[in-house]
Formats: C-alpha cells, sequence, structure tokens
C-alpha cells in the first residue's frame, strides 16, 4: 500500500506540525546488530525516538552538552583541509573523548548514511566509534549512552560544516544565515494519529514532508527544531561555527556566555559605576531614567543624548566595562544612531541598549528598529547591541515578542531584551527559539537568579531598580532626621566616596 506524504512549506503549518505530539520521526525501518551498524545507532538516538524513548534519550544528550560550556568551542581543532573532520574532533576534544582525531575520522563516514542509505563503510565506522568510547555491550545503558555521543557528533557534523561554508566570506548574522540558507532544509514526520495541519486532514500512517526556511514574515528559524523538540546544542553549534570563523568575542560579549547569567546593575553617574564595580561586578550598564532624571529630563522622549554622550565619556576613564541604554537611539535616522554608536564606543561604551518602545506607548516598526542594529553593527562591529522589545510592558501577545527578537537577531543584535517578561513558561518559550542570548530586567516578583539560570537566560538587568532605591533611601533618611526616627542605612564615607573619582579628574 502507497503511503500518502503531506509536503509543507508554509512557516505556520510547518511550525504548527513540528509542535504536533501526533507527528513523530520516521522509526528506523530495522535494528541493526548492537554497536555494529547505522541501523543499531538510529534505533538508539533521540533523533528518530518518540514518547519515553525520546525523552530518555534526550536526556542523555543534554546531560552531555550541560557539562561542556559553549565558549571551550571558540577554540576550534587545527585546520586539516576537511572541515567536517575539523567540526567533530573539535567537539569531540571538547568532550574529552578518547582519540579525538580516530573519532573525527570516522564521524563523517556514519554522518554520510545516518539517513537511511546503506553503507557498509558506515556500519564498520560505528563500530569502530563505539570500540573508542568503550561501552560494555552487555550493559545496554552504557550502550544507549555511547549512541547518544555519537548521535551528537554526528547530527553537528553535516549541519555545522555546512552552516560555516554558507556564512563564510560575509558577516552577515548566524541568524540571518539560518533563515536564508538553513544547513537542514526537510525533516520528515510520520502521524501516530489522525490529526490535522492548516486545515488539511492528515490520517494515522501518513507521512509529512516540512520545509524548515522561515519567510520574511514569520522570520523565527526553525532548524533548531520547535517544542518540544528544541535542539539542546543550539549554543554549543553557534559558538563552534564562530570559532571556526574566526569571529572571536569580546570581553564584554564572553559575559553573556557564561553557566550562570551576567547581573547587570545599572548606574546613574560616575560614583554609582564606580561603587557597583568595586563590589565585584564585572559590568555595569547605565539607566536612561537615571540619566534622564539626574539631568531634569523625561526617559524615553530622546531628550538625553548630550548627557549620556557625557556620562560614557567619564566612565570611559577608566577600566570599567560597562554599556549604555540609549534609549531608541534618540533618533529614527539608522545612520544617526550608527554615528551615535560610534562616539559611544570611542568613548569606551563596550555594549548599546536599544529599545523599540515609544514616549506615545507604541512600538516603532520591527523593520525601523532592525535598520538601527544593521547600522550599528556595521558602523561598530565590535560592539554588543542589545535589542529591547518592550511588548510585554504594552500587553502584546508573545507570538509578537518572539517574531520581533527574531527579526532584530537576523539583523545583527548580540543580545535581545524583552523587560517586564518574567513568567517562568515564557521565558523558556522564548530561550528554546532564540539564538542570541536572553536578557531579563529582575522583577522582585519574579523568578531568581538560580531559577533564570535553569530557564536559560544569560543576561540580567537591575535598570531603573537601584536609581529609585537610591531616591528612596535619600528621602527616608531625611524625614528619618527631621522626625528623630533612627537612620537605618550605613552610608559610605566621605573619604571612600571620594575614591570615585575618574582617573585625570581634578577638583
Amino acid at each position: 500500500m502507497t503511503q500518502t506524504v503531506h509536503e509543507f512549506d508554509q512557516y505556520t503549518d510547518v511550525r504548527a506540525a513540528l509542535a504536533d505530539p501526533a507527528l513523530v520521526p520516521p522509526p528506523p525501518a530495522e535494528d541493526g546488530p548492537a554497536g555494529a551498524s547505522v541501523a543499531w545507532l538510529r534505533a538508539s538516538v533521540a533523533r528518530f525516538s518518540s514518547g519515553e524513548a525520546h525523552r530518555r534519550r534526550r536526556s542523555l544528550v543534554e546531560a552531555e552538552l550541560a557539562r561542556l560550556d559553549p565558549a571551550a568551542l571558540r577554540n576550534p581543532a587545527p585546520d586539516d583541509g576537511d572541515l567536517r573532520v575539523r567540526v567533530v574532533r573539535t567537539l569531540a576534544e571538547a568532550l574529552g573523548l578518547p582519540e579525538p582525531a580516530a573519532v573525527a575520522a570516522a564521524v563523517p563516514v556514519v554522518a554520510g548514511a545516518y539517513f537511511g542509505h546503506q553503507d557498509p563503510a558506515a556500519d564498520a565506522a560505528v563500530a569502530e566509534l563505539v570500540a573508542l568510547l568503550g561501552p560494555d555491550p552487555k550493559d545496554e545503558a552504557a550502550m544507549e549512552a555511547a549512541a547518544g555521543r555519537i548521535g551528537l557528533l554526528v547530527q553537528a557534523c553535516d549541519a555545522t560544516a555546512a552552516l560555516v561554508e554558507a556564512a563564510a566570506g560575509g558577516d552577515a548574522p548566524p541568524a540571518r544565515v539560518l533563515r536564508d540558507e538553513p544547513p537542514v532544509r526537510t525533516t520528515r514526520r510520520v502521524a501516530t494519529a489522525a490529526t490535522r495541519i492548516g486545515g488539511r486532514p492528515i490520517a494515522e500512517g501518513d507521512a509529512v514532508l516540512l520545509r524548515l526556511a522561515a519567510d520574511r514574515d514569520n522570520p523565527v528559524p526553525l532548524v533548531f527544531g520547535a517544542p518540544p523538540r528544541v535542539c539542546p546544542g543550539r549554543a554549543h553549534a553557534l559558538a563552534l561555527a564562530d570559532g571556526l570563523l574566526g569571529r572571536a568575542l569580546t570581553p564584554f560579549a564572553r559575559l553573556h556566555h557564561q553557566a550562570t547569567p551576567l547581573l547587570l546593575p545599572n548606574a546613574w553617574d560616575h560614583a554609582s559605576a564606580a561603587a557597583l564595580a568595586a563590589q565585584g561586578f564585572p559590568a555595569v550598564g547605565t539607566t536612561s531614567l537615571g540619566v534622564a532624571a539626574a539631568a531634569g529630563l523625561p526617559d524615553g522622549a530622546a531628550a538625553t543624548a548630550a548627557a549620556t554622550l557625557e556620562l560614557a565619556r567619564v566612565l570611559g576613564r577608566g577600566p570599567l566595562l560597562f554599556t549604555v541604554d540609549a534609549e531608541g537611539g534618540f533618533s529614527d535616522e539608522p545612520a544617526e544612531v550608527a554615528e551615535l554608536a560610534r562616539r559611544l564606543h570611542e568613548a569606551g561604551a563596550a555594549g548599546i541598549n536599544l529599545e523599540d518602545g515609544r514616549a506615545d506607548g507604541t512600538l516603532a516598526p520591527a523593520r525601523l528598529h532592525a535598520a538601527k542594529i544593521t547600522a550599528v553593527k556595521a558602523a561598530v562591529p565590535e560592539l554588543f547591541v542589545n535589542a529591547r522589545t518592550d511588548t510585554h510592558w504594552l500587553g502584546l501577545r508573545q507570538e509578537e515578542t518572539a517574531a520581533r527578537l527574531a527579526v532584530y537577531e537576523q539583523a545583527g543584535a548580540d543580545g535581545v531584551f524583552v523587560p517586564g517578561l518574567s513568567d517562568p513558561e515564557g521565558i523558556a518559550e522564548l530561550t528554546a527559539s532564540l539564538l542570541v542570548p536572553l536578557n531579563i530586567l529582575y522583577s522582585p516578583a519574579g523568578p531568581g537568579l538560580a531559577e533564570l539560570a535553569e530557564l536559560g537566560v544569560r543576561r540580567v538587568s537591575l535598570g531603573s531598580l537601584l536609581y529609585r532605591t537610591a531616591l528612596a533611601a535619600a528621602v527616608d533618611t531625611a524625614t528619618a532626621v527631621r522626625d528623630g526616627r533612627p537612620v537605618g542605612l550605613a552610608a559610605p564615607s566621605y573619604a571612600q566616596v571620594q575614591e570615585f573619582q575618574a582617573p585625570g579628574a581634578s577638583g
């Protein structure tokens, strides 16, 4: 009996199919000798599993990746002329696998037959890899773990090499390359029960072919899957590709690629920034509200360009790593925003925060904000651009947030920021689809740092909280003295504050 095959290439249909629990990857047609064939490998990995077997096997891969810092993959193995071998060797060395050179030679052979081709050489390569990893053939759990390691290497092999080849010779951000030239262009599913996609009925047993390229109106890349099968190695794949492309991270950018999120306190003048740095914070941000309020100006109204630039010049006199909150760039002309970014970088800024919210409570068009990001990255490639969307503050749907962040990623943003988002489920949904670090605004009523780290957040900003707290402390201290109450807050001494002078300051 001929199997009915349904093809989908519309973004919404493909995303719905990837998330439909009734549609699962085609199971292997056959099993093979344990540890000695591609058929056995396919029957033993998460990629071709469903249900409990998928969850168990996926957890093995997640545990493998959890012990591997993506930053370690930015130092690739020496170039021996074969990009796929170099990809695998870099990953094998980072994972601490035995004889990485031999592993790297065998994996591409397996990759050529991984999706169903019969090849005796690939079967022999599987047997060689199992022998190198050394699991006890009688221990089913150990053999399954070995299969997971091999599957991880195999899936990284061709896909990462294709991404590197597509991105080589240009400076397009990986998110744009993945959208325009996805290394994996199609994937298949089989219906385990009757379902519907895009209004089309799909019967149990039907096959589904999905084309993964995103479209311009719905630009979230699908090459790393969609819930519940989001690839757990997205950060590792992008770090490995960047390393192979020779794209080094700046010291500030590296703070966004650690096991724990970067906690970024926000200062409003030199003394507050210096005091925070003295407490061991590796970087600080500025708060546009604090800068504006200190100058008697409104926040978010493009009124503080001069004050923001002057603060950057003061902070830039010392070794402090800092990023600048520049509202929407103080202009809707991308070239003017890029010129501001250039001047901020010359003053010493390591990053810039650009928001799409406007003073009238609306959002700038996503394409306009993306044009600003692209212009800044073209003018100052080393400046870390944190692209902020105010969708959650304006009560818009999560879909609007995800769509805007995808546009900003593809424009070249190094990180994205969603203030007002504190729901763990919503955060997890975003980190599952993002390719760049997610920045969350700390909320006393929301998740703590440990939970945010588990959700995949890479940067946590304090925003205007410190400035507002300082105002409250100043007023409380003054009224306490007036009203005869005890002064509860221990203030730094005059001499200590005097130490917070910028290098070169006088008088």
